[in-house]
C-alpha cells in the first residue's frame, strides 16, 4: 500500500526541495495507531526541519507534520482505547502531512462530538503548547502580566485564547515587525511592542514594575532583554529556537540571584517522549475547553498537501498569521 505525503528532499531555506510524493503507507506497531488524515497542522517546526536544524529531520527525504485529525484506520497490538473509525486527534511530531499518519496512541485523544476535525487539528501543537506553558511550566496566576514573543503567530494566538481561562491576565505582545501589531491586538494583546534591542525599556514605560512572565520561542538571542523586563520573582520560559543558530550560554547564577529571576525550558517533543501522559492530559483538557465553546481555535484552512509548501514559506519569511490547517482529504 502507498499514499501521498509532503516530502523535504534536502535541507533548504525555501520550498525548492519540497514536493508531494508517493511513499509506503505506515503500519502500526505495539501501542500505535494509523490515522486517515483529514486535516494536518502547519507549524514552525516544519521550517526548522526543512532548513536542516540539528535533530529535526533525521534523514532525507523527510515528511513533516506535527499534528493531525481524522479517523482511526488501523490499530497496533496493545491499543485498547481506540477502535477503527473513531474520530481522533494526535500529536505525531513528524509525518502528519500525509494521507495517513502513524501516532503513538498515548499522544492521541478522541475528538468530542460537536467539535469539527479542522478545529481539533489545531490543538495538539499550538494549543497544547500554550496550555502547558500557561499552567504547567509558566504557572500563570490571576493578575499576572505576561509578555509573549511572536504574539501574532499560532502559539501566540493560542496563549491569548487560553489566558482568558486563567482570568485577569494582562498580555503584552512582542512582534517581529510593526505590520504584525494590529493582528496581535486583535488576538487580545492589550499592549504590543516591536522586537528590538531596547524593547524592555518600552515595556517598562507601560508596566513600570515589570512583567511576571515571558514566553520566548526565539532561542537565547533576546534573553538579556527578557531579563530586563522581569519583575522581581519573574520567570522566563524558553520554548523553541525560531531564530536558528547555536544557543548561547545562560546567564551566570549571580545575575539570576540579583534579579530574583528564573529561566526554564520547554519542548513539546521531549515532553511527549518522556511524559506522554502529561501531554495527553493537556490535549484532552483543551479539547474539553473547545467543546464548551469557550475557545474556538484560531485557524485558516487551505486545501491539499500541495498548499503546505507556501504556508510553510510564509512562516519562514515571518509572514504567517495565526494557525494554518491543511485539508488533506
Amino acid at each position: 500500500m502507498s499514499m501521498r505525503a509532503l516530502l523535504f528532499d534536502h535541507a533548504a531555506t525555501d520550498a525548492s526541495q519540497t514536493r508531494v510524493g508517493i511513499v509506503p503507507s505506515p503500519s502500526p506497531q505495539t501501542g500505535q495507531i494509523v490515522i486517515d488524515v483529514a486535516y494536518a497542522g502547519v507549524n514552525f517546526k516544519d521550517i526548522m526541519a526543512r532548513r536542516g536544524d540539528p535533530g529535526y529531520a533525521p534523514s532525507w527525504p523527510f515528511t513533516p507534520g506535527l499534528e493531525v485529525a481524522g479517523r482511526v484506520r488501523d490499530i497496533g497490538p496493545g491499543v485498547t482505547d481506540f477502535s477503527v473509525g473513531d474520530r481522533v486527534v494526535a500529536l505525531t511530531n513528524a509525518g502528519g502531512l500525509a494521507e495517513q499518519a502513524l501516532a503513538d496512541a498515548r499522544l492521541a485523544a478522541h475528538v468530542p462530538s460537536g467539535v469539527e476535525l479542522a478545529a481539533a487539528a489545531a490543538v495538539p501543537g499550538a494549543y497544547v503548547t500554550a496550555h502547558l506553558l500557561l499552567h504547567a511550566f509558566g504557572r500563570v496566576r490571576r493578575h499576572d502580566t505576561v509578555a509573549v514573543h511572536s504574539a501574532s503567530g499560532a502559539v501566540g494566538a493560542a496563549l491569548a485564547d487560553l489566558a482568558h481561562d486563567v482570568g485577569d491576565v494582562s498580555l503584552i505582545g512582542i512582534v517581529g515587525s510593526s505590520s504584525r501589531g494590529a493582528l496581535a491586538r486583535k488576538l487580545g494583546y492589550t499592549h504590543v511592542v516591536e522586537r528590538s534591542f531596547g524593547m524592555a525599556q518600552e515595556i517598562a514605560s507601560e508596566r513600570e514594575s515589570g512583567v511576571d512572565l515571558v514566553f520566548d520561542p526565539q532561542g537565547t538571542r533576546w534573553l538579556d532583554e527578557d531579563l530586563q523586563m522581569l519583575a522581581p520573582g519573574g520567570r522566563i520560559v524558553l520554548f523553541g529556537n525560531a531564530a536558528g543558530g547555536p544557543l548561547a550560554a545562560l546567564p551566570e547564577a549571580a545575575a539570576l540571584f540579583g534579579g530574583n529571576a528564573a529561566i526554564g525550558g520547554f519542548s513539546l517533543e521531549a515532553l511527549s517522549r518522556n511524559a506522554p501522559a502529561v501531554v495527553r492530559r493537556s490535549l484532552e483538557r483543551v479539547l474539553d475547553v473547545v467543546k464548551s465553546g469557550r475557545v474556538d481555535p484560531q485557524r485558516t484552512v487551505v486545501e491539499g498537501l500541495e498548499s503546505a509548501a507556501s504556508a510553510q514559506q510564509s512562516l519562514a519569511e515571518g509572514r504567517g498569521a495565526g494557525k494554518v490547517i491543511v485539508q488533506v482529504s
